[in-house]
């Protein structure tokens, strides 16, 4: 598990008249939307920020390049065990709005059984470092706790992106102070040293045909969007976290 994913929606007040049916959503006023990745310790290391409040958070990841890197066979390579069987690839912590995709694992909906109550219960605690994220941003940063009063959006992404790379530069020192022995950031392939922005590109690239790369690619696509790999993935964990709370009251007794 390599962080949390979620959305948020910052308020627009000087939205242009012409722009704010497309920018009002659910929340009744023009919005614009932050999707972004948080570890464990509120460190945000993906952000995408910029589309219209009207959008729900499956849209946005429709437009989101999380995956991009993935796809094209750019990302280090994960592989791990979990309950006799094997997986190579990461995955993120999502609710319930996320589609079932194999690279998502979400709560369970209506678990009966304490296997699934428990599994439901660790993965709703550990979801919320993302929520947690959001809440230091606007504790922090007034500029994004209120309205945006900016015109432009260009302005307002530099505005959001400052934020977040401050927050990031905080947690790190406080990482390094609260750190026993001194640790490599390298060491740990899944999380990059630093934020990553996405601009929109400018200019058209030009598309070479090349069959083995397109068959790759499409794998890697059916891989992250595969709905059997993640409800095996999610049965696994569902045992795995059961038989690590057995073995943990077996200790205690």
């Amino acid at each position: 598990m390599v962080g949390s994913l979620d959305c948020m929606h910052w308020q627009w007040k000087n939205c242009p008249t012409g722009w704010a049916g497309q920018y009002t959503g659910y929340k009744g006023k023009p919005t614009i939307i932050l999707e972004a990745v948080a570890s464990y310790d509120t460190w945000i290391w993906h952000a995408f920020f910029g589309l219209p409040g009207s959008l729900n958070d499956i849209n946005v990841l429709g437009c989101s390049p999380l995956f991009n890197a993935q796809c094209v066979g750019e990302t280090p390579e994960v592989r791990y065990q979990v309950r006799n069987r094997h997986y190579h690839q990461c995955y993120y912590l999502v609710d319930g709005i996320y589609p079932k995709w194999g690279s998502f694992v979400q709560a369970i909906r209506d678990s009966r059984s304490p296997q699934t109550q428990h599994f439901t219960r660790m993965q709703e605690a550990y979801r919320k470092d993302v929520e947690k994220a959001f809440g230091i941003l606007q504790a922090r940063w007034a500029i994004i706790r209120g309205p945006a009063r900016g015109w432009s959006k260009e302005n307002l992404q530099y505005i959001m992106m400052t934020c977040i790379i401050l927050h990031n530069m905080i947690v790190e020192d406080k990482r390094d102070e609260d750190a026993a022995q001194p640790f490599d950031p390298d060491d740990i392939p899944t999380r990059p040293r630093k934020a990553e922005i996405y601009k929109r590109p400018e200019m058209d690239t030009d598309v070479h045909r090349n069959p083995q790369q397109l068959n790759q690619f499409l794998r890697r696509y059916r891989e992250v969007r595969c709905p059997v790999m993640n409800k095996n993935l999610q049965d696994d964990l569902v045992d795995h976290l059961w038989t690590m709370k057995l073995q943990a009251d077996q200790n205690q007794q």
